[in-house]
């Protein structure tokens, strides 16, 4: 018989598939939102402008 305390765990065993979907969309939500505000308080106006517009078309607030 083997012993309880010699077991180690699987990786298998431990996975988790809500991890493995959320991490994904958590690192792209804040990818995304630092490259919008990055553009949005930039020193080129054709950035800052184009940021800013996209913040009026999603009805955020800017002002």
């Amino acid at each position: 018989m083997t012993d309880p305390t010699t077991l180690t765990h699987s990786p298998a065993a431990t996975y988790n598939p809500a991890l493995a979907v959320l991490r994904p969309l958590l690192g792209a939500a804040a990818l995304g939102l630092v490259v919008l505000y990055g553009v949005a308080f930039a020193e080129s106006p054709l950035a800052h402008n184009a940021a800013h517009d996209v913040r009026h078309i999603t009805v955020a607030p800017c002002h």
